[in-house]
C-alpha cells in the first residue's frame, strides 16, 4: 500500500499590497479614493498628490459613476423593459402591469394635487378668517375710541 503526502501551503495572494489596496478602494467606490486622498493630505501632502494623480489618470475621479452615465442607464432600464420579450402571455401581462401602474401613479399624483389645493385653500381660508376678524377688531378699538373723544 502506498501512502500519499499532501503538503498544505497557505494561499497567497499574487497581488502586490498595492494592488489590494486598489482592489479594496474600488470595492468601497468613490468615497473611499476620496477620503484617502483627503488623508494623505492630511498626513503627507505628497502622498495626497499622488494619489489625486493616480485617481485622475487612472479615470476613477471622472470615470463611469458619472450623471450622464446614471441617466442613460435609467434610460436603457426603461427601454428594456419595453422590449418584447418573445413569450405573448408574458409579454401581455408586462403590458397590463404597466399600464394599471400607470393609472395608479396618475390617480395618486391627482390625489397629492387636490389634497394640496385643499391645504392651500384651507391656509387662505384661515388668513383671510384672521384678517377679517383683526379688521373687525380695529375697527371696534377706533368706534371705541371716536366715542371717548366725543364723550
Amino acid at each position: 500500500m502506498t501512502t500519499v503526502a499532501t503538503e498544505v501551503h497557505p494561499i497567497r495572494s499574487t497581488q502586490g499590497w498595492f494592488s489590494r489596496s486598489e482592489a479594496w478602494l474600488d470595492s468601497k467606490g468613490r468615497g473611499a479614493w476620496i477620503a484617502a486622498m483627503v488623508l494623505g493630505f492630511i498626513f503627507f501632502w505628497p502622498v495626497g498628490l499622488a494619489l489625486l494623480a493616480y485617481m485622475i489618470w487612472s479615470k476613477r475621479m471622472f470615470g463611469k459613476c458619472s450623471m450622464s452615465s446614471r441617466r442613460h442607464s435609467r434610460h436603457a432600464a426603461r427601454w428594456n423593459a419595453m422590449k418584447p420579450s418573445g413569450n405573448s402571455a408574458f409579454d401581455a401581462y408586462k403590458e397590463e402591469t404597466l399600464r394599471r401602474l400607470q393609472e395608479e401613479q396618475e390617480s395618486f399624483e391627482a390625489f397629492l394635487e387636490r389634497l394640496r389645493a385643499a391645504k392651500d385653500k384651507a391656509e387662505f381660508d384661515q388668513f383671510m378668517d384672521e384678517r377679517a376678524r383683526d379688521a373687525r377688531k380695529a375697527r371696534a378699538e377706533d368706534s371705541a375710541d371716536d366715542d371717548r373723544r366725543d364723550a
